[in-house]
C-alpha cells in the first residue's frame, strides 16, 4: 500500500470541474535519453478555457491552476509516482500536531526579492484566515493552523492532531510578499518562486511566462541551467478537440488533454502521453429529504440495475479501470492497491424486489409509483464529455426495464453549480469528485450541507462513515490509513456513491516530454531536438 499524502486541491475545484483529473500520471511508453533533450525554445501547452483571475490564493477552475502553477510553487512537490520531494523547502519534520519546514538558501521571486521563512509563515496563516476565503481554507488549512518562522524555519502548529498536516500545508501555492500585500495585483501578473514568471497576456487567447536565470531550487537540482528546458512557457486556449489534435500533430502544441474520437489518429501517429486518472463513471446521489435516493433502498436497487460492464466500457471509451479509492487525486493518499469494497453483481429482479420492498411498486401502466407518485430520476452528466451520454443512454434503458421513469439532463458548467448548490434538483448522475485525500472527500460526505455553506451537496448522513473520519482525524499518521479505507468503504456499501469505473484522461506529448502529477510540472519539462 502507498501512503502518500494530499494535494492542496480545494473540494469545489473538484465538483465544479466534474471531470477534473485525478491522480498520478504515467507515459505510456518509455521515454527518451537526456542526450535527445534540447535546450530552448517556447513550450506551447493547451487550456480549454481562458483562465481568468490569475489570483492563486482564489483560483477555482482547472484551467487557472494550470495557468497559475506554472509561476507559483510550495513547500514540497509531488512526482508523477505520487510522491513527495524537496522543493523550497528541504525538508521536514511532523508530528501529529507540529510540522518543522527548513527552506532551502538562496529563494528569490521573480522580481529578485528575497523569499524567507517569515514569507512562508505570512502566507499559511493568511490562508488560514477565513475572512481571506482562500482556495485552500477549509479544505486542507484554517484556523486550528498557524505558523511561526525563525531564519529559514518554519514551524507549523495545528491545536488538534492532524495526520495529514505536513502535506496539507506543505503544497499550498507560495505567493511572495509584493502580492501577498497587494493581492489584488495578482490578478493579472505573478509573484511567485517559480522557475517561469508571467511575461505577457492576450486574454482569450495565450498566457506566456519567460525562464529566469538566477532559478537554483527546483526538485531533482533542477535550476535555470538545466539541459532541455525552454526558455518560454505558453498557456494557449483551445477548446475545441480536434483543433488541439491537429496542432499537435503539426507540433504548433507540445501538450493537450485529448479524451475524445481523435485519440486514435494521435495514437496512430505515434505521439505518447501521460495520464492521470479520472473518476469518469462515479456516480453520486442527492440524499436530501423527498428525494428518492434519500432511501438507501432505491440507491442499492438502481445501482444493482446498473451492467457495469457495458456501461464501463462505453463511458471509459473501451479502457476502463477498476476503482480502487474514492481517492483519486495525486498523491493517492491512503490508497490500497486494490479496492477495500465489493460492488454487487448486476441483479435486475434483486433490483425490483429492492423497489417492492422501498414502496415503489409497478402500476397497470407498468410504471413504478408510490402514494400516486411517480418513480422519477433526474440523471444529470457533462455535457462536454463525449462518452457520458451514450452511457447515461444505457442507464436509462436498465432502469426502463424496472419500470423507472429516467430524465436525461445534459449540463454545462453554469448548470452543475445551480443543481448542486442551489435549486438541488438533481437525483444521481455522472456526478464526480476528484480529493487527493481523506479529509478532503470527507468535505462532502460529512461536512455541512449546502444550505449550511457546506460543500456535502449530496446531502448524506452517514454515521458509521463520520463516526471513522472522526477517529482517522485523531489518529497518528501511521495509524490513520487503515481507518479512513474502512471509512470509505462504508461510504460504499450504504450506497452512498457508486464507482462505476474509472479511466485514463491522456496528455499528449509532441516534441517535448514532462511530468503531470496533476497539472504539467514546468521543472520537469524538456524540449526534443
Amino acid at each position: 500500500m502507498k501512503r502518500s499524502t494530499a494535494l492542496p486541491v480545494a473540494a469545489a475545484l473538484s465538483v465544479l470541474a466534474l471531470t477534473l483529473t485525478s491522480c498520478a500520471g504515467s507515459s505510456d511508453e518509455a521515454g527518451p535519453d537526456e542526450g535527445d533533450f534540447v535546450s530552448g525554445g517556447t513550450f506551447v501547452t493547451a487550456v480549454g478555457d481562458d483562465p481568468g483571475d490569475l489570483n492563486p490564493l482564489k483560483a477555482v477552475s482547472p484551467d487557472t491552476f494550470a495557468v497559475v502553477s506554472i509561476a507559483y510553487e510550495s513547500l514540497i512537490a509531488v512526482t508523477d509516482e505520487g510522491d513527495l520531494v524537496p522543493w523550497l523547502a528541504e525538508s521536514w519534520d511532523e508530528t501529529g500536531t507540529e510540522v518543522v519546514f527548513t527552506l532551502k538558501d538562496g529563494i528569490t521571486c521573480s522580481d529578485g526579492s528575497e523569499f524567507t521563512g517569515q514569507t512562508v509563515a505570512d502566507n499559511l496563516n493568511y490562508n488560514a484566515d477565513a475572512a481571506n476565503a482562500t482556495f485552500s481554507y477549509g479544505s486542507v488549512i484554517d484556523e486550528r493552523i498557524s505558523a511561526t518562522a525563525d531564519g529559514n524555519t518554519v514551524t507549523v502548529t495545528s491545536t488538534e492532531n492532524n495526520p495529514f498536516l505536513a502535506v496539507n500545508v506543505g503544497t499550498i501555492m507560495l505567493v511572495c510578499d509584493a502580492g501577498l500585500a497587494d493581492t489584488a495585483s495578482l490578478s493579472d501578473a505573478t509573484d511567485g518562486t517559480g522557475l517561469y514568471g508571467l511575461s505577457d497576456i492576450k486574454p482569450g487567447d495565450t498566457y506566456t511566462f519567460t525562464k529566469r536565470d538566477d532559478y537554483t531550487w527546483g526538485p531533482d537540482d533542477v535550476t535555470s541551467d538545466t539541459a532541455g528546458l525552454p526558455e518560454a512557457i505558453e498557456a494557449r486556449v483551445v477548446s475545441d478537440e480536434s483543433t488541439a489534435a491537429n496542432l499537435l500533430l503539426s507540433g504548433e502544441l507540445n501538450a493537450a488533454t485529448i479524451s475524445g474520437a481523435d485519440r486514435s489518429r494521435l495514437d496512430g501517429a505515434g505521439l505518447t502521453h501521460t495520464g492521470v486518472r479520472n473518476p469518469v463513471g462515479m456516480m453520486l446521489f442527492n440524499e436530501k429529504e423527498g428525494r428518492p435516493f434519500a432511501d438507501p433502498l432505491v440507491r442499492e436497487a438502481l445501482s444493482t440495475a446498473i451492467d457495469r460492464d457495458e456501461v464501463g466500457t462505453v463511458i471509459a471509451d473501451g479502457e476502463g479501470l477498476e476503482s480502487i479509492s474514492l481517492v483519486t487525486k495525486n498523491p493517492l493518499l491512503c490508497v490500497a492497491d486494490k479496492p477495500e469494497w465489493t460492488l454487487p453483481d448486476t441483479d435486475l429482479d434483486r433490483a425490483g424486489e429492492l423497489l417492492d420492498e422501498a414502496g415503489w411498486t409497478l402500476g397497470a401502466d407498468g410504471l413504478r409509483e408510490k402514494d400516486g407518485q411517480p418513480l422519477t430520476i433526474k440523471f444529470v452528466y457533462n455535457a462536454p464529455t463525449s462518452t457520458h451520454a451514450a452511457a447515461a443512454e444505457l442507464v436509462k434503458q436498465s432502469w426502463d426495464e424496472l419500470g423507472v421513469t429516467t430524465e436525461l439532463l445534459a449540463n454545462d458548467a453554469a448548470a452543475w453549480s445551480e443543481q448542486l448548490f442551489s435549486t438541488f434538483d438533481w437525483d444521481t448522475g455522472w456526478v464526480q469528485v476528484a480529493p487527493g485525500g481523506p479529509i478532503v472527500l470527507s468535505t462532502f460526505f460529512d461536512g455541512a450541507t449546502p444550505d449550511q455553506g457546506g460543500l456535502n451537496f449530496m446531502w448524506v448522513d452517514n454515521p458509521e462513515y463520520s463516526a471513522l473520519v472522526a477517529e482517522g482525524s485523531s489518529a497518528t499518521p501511521e495509524d490513520s490509513c487503515a481507518i479512513f479505507q474502512d471509512a470509505e468503504k462504508q461510504l460504499i456499501e450504504r450506497f452512498d456513491v457508486f464507482p462505476v469505473i474509472d479511466n485514463i484522461l491522456p496528455t499528449y506529448q509532441s516534441g517535448a516530454v514532462f511530468e503531470q502529477p496533476n497539472f504539467i510540472q514546468p521543472t520537469s519539462i524538456r524540449m526534443l531536438g
